[in-house]
């Protein structure tokens, strides 16, 4: 294959790639459900209009609209008989633009996955993918792009595909890109150089990894991928951190100034490629474009509303004789309370999930919270979780549960199956989309949200299910909701918490708190709460981890002294996260009904650690 200008310009320096185009068009009023490729035919101005900008940031490479463009994603909208035009005009839009501001920039083909599993774990066939892959090539081709990208694949049966078909029709280059989850592996398990040693052994011209994760992640990743690279340019194109749901929007929280740090850092460990993935404005493309400019010389330069609790009667007493669960006695006795989250395993082996409870109740903790698929992430299944827990440890339950992954029915036969096994304390959230984590194409369900998950649970304690048909014997759930002191909308979140305390809340936990003033002034807004208040702490392991949850993770703010003293402790940060950690917790006592301690990376002997500050 005869050196392209895209091949030719990457040997000679780094480039810049755009940043999301669905952001963009959903920032603008495309809803989330709609066919963004279509938009190529029905609205190309809007398309046009938002090339333009990346291309004004300074984007050396910009991505054509149709990542969702074929056969099988484009028949959920009825629109499967348009593959080819929808790529021709996708092709052609992107190159206008190019032309129109007469600044040289690449024209990548975007393609991404098919929508559908493979088969022998879905239905569609090795041929049937690649016939797909192939007609959207086709169309991108005649719609005269400089090169493919094909981004955002978990499986590499499947990216190999794509290439395969492209390959049929052209030997233009292509960058191979694969997504990666928060623990440094595909969604099937792959290691980052196990991917980059399958990656090289493809006709393409460029590998690497975008999508799914913040820049924190992608740049391990990118250090394990480049020595497995065989000498191929890598490219890396992270999130702007996780996506956090204000209302029914998805907002993502990586600032520019940090996604460009971290440009920079990519750069100086050798990528040769990068840019961003959903999140990312031209605004953070503008400042990687200065991070490019300033890590590689030779670079070319482009140029308070108030808040008051609605009134209310008092929910009325539950009608059951069962005894108050220990959480409840504790909240009404106003005892110190500690809980600490317990994740469930990935596997079907609990046994050290066992171990951490156990150690955790050598160190005075009485009750523990068992996580309900947070992140969106799969892992057993959460009764079970909690049932066995208890049984091996003797420990009181808090369940989370969540509203994403059951319907209406579900919900109440989940519910009142934990109800029969014990399980009484449930702090009910609406959970995380799954398009915040391993499996992009499932469905969420969300029948309901928490307020009305909470509705649901009162009902069933008053002996009746959600289209008042008797269930018998009413249930006696101690229900809690969850509350995020640092929500764009503080406002907003405090009249959500009202009408949870509405719905039968009894009490509250919050996300994790870094800084008791800030928490002080966001619950100030709402006079007096008529419900306990559990505060959040995750300790803080390092500097990086700090930097990581304060600008990927929705709903943790850090504020920035207290991620100084982190990078000021140097070898010793975990000491002073620890240190930091108990400071928070003795205030804590004094001041709510009690801490909330969640682990990281499984270290339950750091949070055992973290305890010693009640002795």
């Amino acid at each position: 294959m005869a050196t392209s200008p895209f091949v030719s310009r990457l040997a000679e320096r780094p480039l810049l790639c755009d940043g999301a185009m669905g952001t963009m068009l959903y920032a603008r009023g495309v809803p989330l459900d709609a066919c963004f490729d279509v938009l190529n035919a029905n609205n190309p101005d809007l398309v046009r209009s938002i090339h333009a900008e990346y291309v004004s940031a300074g984007a050396d490479l910009i991505e054509t609209n149709t990542f969702g463009a074929n056969r099988f994603k484009l028949a959920v909208h009825g629109l499967d008989a348009r593959v080819h035009e929808i790529n021709v005009r996708g092709a052609k839009l992107a190159r206008d633009v190019r032309e129109t501001m007469g600044r040289e920039a690449f024209v990548l083909g975007s393609i991404g996955p098919l929508g559908k599993y493979l088969a022998p774990i879905g239905t569609i066939s090795a041929d049937e993918g690649r016939a797909a892959f192939r007609e959207q090539a086709e169309g991108l081709l005649e719609g005269g792009v400089d090169g493919f990208v094909v981004e955002t694949f978990s499986d590499l049966q499947e990216i190999r595909l794509a290439v395969e078909a492209i390959r049929a029709v052209t030997d233009l280059p292509i960058v191979a890109q694969m997504a990666f989850t928060e623990e440094g592996v595909t969604f099937v398990g792959r290691t980052a150089a196990e991917v980059a040693r399958a990656l090289r052994g493809l006709p393409v011209q460029v590998i690497g990894a975008n999508c799914s994760v913040g820049s924190s992640v992608l740049y391990d990743i990118l250090e394990q991928m480049l020595p497995e690279a065989g000498g191929l340019p890598v490219s890396i194109q992270p999130n702007a951190g996780l996506p956090s749901r204000v209302g029914e929007r998805l907002i993502y929280l990586s600032s520019p100034a940090y996604m460009a740090e971290y440009a920079g850092k990519m750069l100086v460990t050798g990528a040769r490629i990068v840019g961003g993935c959903c999140g990312t404005t031209p605004d953070h493309i503008r400042a990687m474009r200065a991070a490019v400019d300033r890590h590689v010389p030779t670079a070319a330069r482009v140029r308070r509303v108030s808040v008051s609790p609605p009134a209310r009667e008092e929910a009325p007493a539950l009608r059951t004789a069962a005894a108050p669960t220990l959480l409840a006695r504790k909240l009404e006795a106003r005892e110190v309370l500690v809980t600490v989250e317990l994740d469930p395993p990935r596997g079907h082996n609990i046994e050290k999930l066992v171990q951490g409870a156990k150690l955790l109740k050598e160190r005075g903790v009485e009750i523990v919270d068992i996580n309900d698929g947070s992140l969106g992430r799969i892992r057993m299944s959460v009764l079970p979780t909690a049932v066995l827990v208890r049984e091996a440890t003797g420990l009181d339950i808090i369940m989370h549960f969540t509203c994403r992954d059951r319907n209406l029915m579900g919900i109440q036969a989940d519910l009142l199956g934990a109800h029969a096994m014990g399980i009484r304390n449930i702090l009910a959230i609406k959970g995380d989309p799954p398009r915040a984590g391993d499996y992009v194409n499932a469905t969420a369900i969300f029948d309901v949200n928490a307020i009305g998950l909470i509705r649901i649970i009162q009902g069933l304690n008053g002996g009746l299910d959600a289209t008042g048909n008797s269930i018998g014997e009413p249930t006696s759930f101690h229900v809690g909701a969850g509350l995020n002191p640092a929500a764009v909308d503080p406002d907003k979140e405090l009249a959500r918490l009202f009408r949870k305390i509405e719905a039968g809340a009894r009490w509250a936990q919050t996300q994790p708190v870094y800084d008791l003033e800030g928490l002080e002034r966001f619950l100030s807004r709402a006079g007096r709460l008529s419900i306990p208040i559990i505060v959040g702490i995750l300790p803080l392991h390092s500097f990086r981890h700090a930097e990581f949850l304060h600008n990927e993770v929705p709903g943790i703010t850090i504020p920035d002294a207290v991620r100084a003293r982190l990078r000021d402790a140097g070898d010793r940060a975990l000491r002073r996260g620890i240190e930091m950690a108990q400071s928070l917790l003795q205030e804590i006592r004094g001041r709510y009904a009690g801490a909330y301690l969640m682990p990281s990376f499984g270290r339950y002997e750091v949070v055992a650690e973290v305890l010693e500050a009640l002795h």
